[in-house]
Parts: structure tokens; C-alpha cells; sequence
């Protein structure tokens, strides 16, 4: 005789069920009706009416839908991350095209006066800093023949290259004329310095030890650069020529002509390529190494006394005809001519311009700032494709600014400040601190975005 499956029967708070039920039960969900926790009667109602296999089935669909929902949420993560990484990559291509701009100017905010941390050392007027890659410490030369190792924490002398002394012997090497021009390899190793004596002395900067002396040049050297990744150095020349030094084997590479005055301003960042500022002759050169070709540009009217890339593929240059140009390696003439810079001087009617004694640009950034003996340091904005520049804000500094660097975060802006220009004699301002300024530069907070 065949038996019927046993029902359970549910009384009160007991839980009772024939064996056949029990076991079912226990298959399918991992626990037995007697351990089960309390519930309502509906819920009760709706498990005594579910069978085994409808009940692995909601089971089933339960598991497959928390497996969808984490699916969904990986994918989430996956795309967000890609398009970081989508991001990233995008900027490497545009810099290494040279087309890197990130717009960083419109968060800056202007510093107060009390901010500026002074430094004060040199005996003469400062002409040229470098900051090292790590934006641990600065490089200060000046017109006392002397370079000082600052520390940006500390804001202390970490090391002094004193003066060369001409008939001394045994002394240390160190420059005996006005030094001009400092520049600084991209892994920190090398320093080198160029004056008016036609040397270019390479120092090891962690510790400022003389290595070797390049002479070569012919008249006083006015501009140097390593190339970014490099040991290449290049320098420039009042001599009118530009040349290429191996510094890691201490040898000289090859020199190259082309302009028809005395060259004020060198620069150069990973391409084997450097720009010049040709003073006197008008011109912007951009001298491709490897073809000994060279690309010319005109725009300004006065001398050019100063050049700094802003990527691969831009730059900006300062004049004495008071005047700061933006410019791209495929146009012959600026994309940005912004005359009368920093205002004008002297009396109605015989008003002249304030020279431009330097410019700095934040690398990749539509940041750039100038200097000149108009009491103030400018910053800029560089606007889409580099086709304009807006003044930003005036950071209060007495003196000729010979000198404007970027710390390598964008942090800080460092000058040089002296009481007479870099290359001459032609004025002096005797209530100006031959010094070097850090000037902070804090970003605005941004506002929060949807939804955060």
C-alpha cells in the first residue's frame, strides 16, 4: 500500500514534521524547521505552501540577481577607472605632442605681501635661480661672482660657492666675473653655471663640488638648459652661437650659428631642440638639433631678453620694448602679443615702457608670469590654444625681477630680485633688497561638483 507525504503541522511555537519532510527540507535550505527563527503566518503560510523545488528555484533567482547587481557595480568601478586611466593617457599623448595645457591659472589666488619669504645672502644684485626637480632647495648666482644653496623648508643656506679670487692659489673653483645663467639636470645631478668670463662651470649639486669647466665660448655665456631626461647641455652665447656639451663624459658635441647679435636667453625641455632669445637681432630661433636647422621668428620690436617653454610645442617671450608674446612652432609670428606689459614710466608725454627682465612658465599649464622693474611680479592666463593672455593678479616685489622660476608642483614662484638689471648697468633702485623671494602660490578651493 502506498503512503501519502507527511504534512507538518504547525501548533503554537512547535514545529513538527514527518521525517520525509524533514530531510526535503534540510536539502534545500541548509537548515531544519525546528531551529528556524520566528515568523509571521503569512510567511509561514507562504513556506508550508511552497514545494522544495520552488523554493530552490526563488533561491536561484535571488542568487542571480545579487550576482548581476555586483557584475553591474565591477562594471562601474571598471569604467570609472578607465576613464582615469583614458585621462591619464590623453595627457601623456598631448605632452609628448606638445600639446599639454591644463587649466590651472583661473585657481590661483593672489599671495599677501606677508606671505613672500625673503632670503637674503648675496652682496650684489641676483640674476638667475634654479630650482632642483624635488623642490627641496634653490640655486641663487649673482653679480658677487657667488652661487648659495638654499633650502626651501628651512629657508637657510645649505652651501656657499664663494668668489674666485684672481692670483690666489690653492683657493676652491668658483667664478671670478658676473655670473649670468645657472641650469640644473632633470634628475637633480648636475649644475651648471656660465659667466662673463666665457666659462661654464658643472657642479654636483647635492653636495656643490666643482667636476670640470667647459670653455669654448667666446664672449660671456648668457643661457643654459639641459635637455629633460638627459646629460645634454645646451649654451648660448654672447658670441652669437649656440653649443651642445656632453656633461656625463665631460666633452664638447658641436656648435651652431645664426643670429646676428649678442644671444640674452636659452631654453629647452625632452626634444633634441633648444629656443634662444636673440636680443638685439629681433628674432626667436627654435634650433633643431639633430638637422642643424633652425626655425626663425619675429614679433617683437626691442631687444628679446628672456624665453621659457611652456610645452613641446609653445612658448612666451619678454622685451624691453615692454612687451610678453605667446608663441607656436608652426607660426612664424605670435599667437599673443600683449604690449606695454607691465605699463609705462617716466614723465607725460616721454613715457616709455617697462622693460621685461624675465618670464617663467608653469610647465603643461596656461600659467605664466613676468618680471620687471615695475614694482610688481604679473601673472597670466593663457587663454584656448594659447591665442590670448589675460592678466591674472600683481604680487607686490621692489626691484629689477632678473629672474622667475616654478617650483615643479606649481607650489611656489621663485625671483630673483636685484637693484640693477641682469646684463647692465642702466638704472639702479636703491630701495630694492638684492634677494630671493618665494612667493606661495595658493589654489582656490573648487567648487563641489553634482551630486557630491
Amino acid at each position: 500500500m502506498r503512503r501519502s507525504p507527511a504534512t507538518p503541522r504547525v501548533r503554537g511555537s512547535q514545529c513538527e514534521t514527518s521525517e520525509s519532510s524533514l530531510i526535503g527540507r534540510d536539502l534545500s535550505t541548509g537548515w531544519t524547521g525546528c531551529l528556524a527563527p520566528r515568523r509571521t503566518e503569512e510567511e509561514e503560510e507562504e513556506e508550508l505552501e511552497e514545494t522544495a523545488q520552488e523554493k530552490k528555484l526563488r533561491l536561484a533567482k535571488l542568487y542571480l540577481e545579487q550576482l548581476r547587481q555586483q557584475e553591474e557595480e565591477k562594471a562601474e568601478a571598471q569604467a570609472f577607472e578607465e576613464d582615469q586611466v583614458a585621462g591619464r593617457l590623453k595627457e601623456d599623448v598631448l605632452e609628448q605632442r606638445g600639446r599639454l595645457q591644463k587649466s590651472v591659472a583661473k585657481e590661483i589666488q593672489a599671495p599677501a605681501p606677508a606671505d613672500i619669504q625673503v632670503l637674503r645672502g648675496h652682496q650684489l644684485s641676483i640674476t638667475c635661480v634654479v630650482i632642483t626637480p624635488d623642490d627641496s632647495a634653490i640655486f641663487s648666482a649673482a653679480k658677487d661672482c657667488t652661487i648659495i644653496k638654499w633650502s626651501v623648508e628651512s629657508r637657510r643656506k645649505l652651501h656657499v660657492i664663494p668668489r674666485a679670487k684672481k692670483g690666489v692659489e690653492g683657493q676652491p673653483p668658483g667664478h671670478g666675473s658676473h655670473i649670468l645663467c645657472m641650469a640644473i639636470s632633470s634628475d637633480g645631478k648636475y649644475l651648471a653655471s656660465g659667466d662673463r668670463s666665457k666659462l661654464i662651470f658643472i657642479w654636483e649639486a647635492q653636495s656643490c663640488r666643482h667636476l670640470y669647466t667647459f670653455t669654448g665660448h667666446r664672449d660671456a655665456v648668457s643661457g643654459l638648459a639641459f635637455r629633460r631626461g638627459t646629460h645634454q647641455l645646451y649654451s648660448t652665447s654672447h658670441d652669437r652661437s649656440v653649443k651642445v656639451w656632453n656633461v656625463a663624459e665631460n666633452s664638447y658635441v658641436e656648435t651652431l650659428f645664426g643670429h646676428q647679435d649678442a644671444v640674452a636667453a636659452l631654453d629647452a625641455l625632452s626634444r633634441e631642440c633648444c629656443v634662444t632669445a636673440g636680443g638685439r637681432d629681433g628674432t626667436v630661433r627654435v634650433w633643431k638639433i639633430p638637422e642643424e636647422s633652425q626655425l626663425v621668428f619675429y614679433g617683437h620690436q626691442g631687444s628679446i631678453d628672456s624665453i621659457q617653454l611652456i610645452n613641446e610645442e609653445h612658448m612666451v617671450s619678454g622685451a624691453d620694448d615692454g612687451s610678453v608674446a605667446l608663441w607656436g612652432l608652426s607660426k612664424k609670428r605670435p599667437l599673443a602679443l600683449q604690449r606695454e606689459a607691465h605699463g609705462l614710466r617716466g614723465e607725460p608725454g616721454l613715457e616709455q615702457p617697462f622693460w621685461v627682465s624675465s618670464v617663467a612658465a608653469l610647465l603643461n599649464t596656461d600659467l605664466v608670469a613676468t618680471g620687471s622693474h615695475s614694482s610688481r611680479v604679473r601673472l597670466w592666463q593663457c587663454g584656448e590654444g594659447f591665442r590670448r593672455l589675460d592678466p591674472l593678479c600683481d604680487i607686490p616685489l621692489v626691484g629689477f625681477i632678473n629672474s622667475l622660476k616654478f617650483s615643479t608642483s606649481g607650489d611656489f614662484l621663485v625671483a630673483g630680485v636685484g637693484q640693477e638689471h641682469r646684463l647692465g648697468r642702466w638704472w639702479r633702485i636703491k630701495e630694492a633688497r638684492n634677494s630671493v623671494c618665494i612667493i606661495p602660490l595658493r589654489r582656490a578651493p573648487r567648487p563641489p561638483t553634482a551630486g557630491s
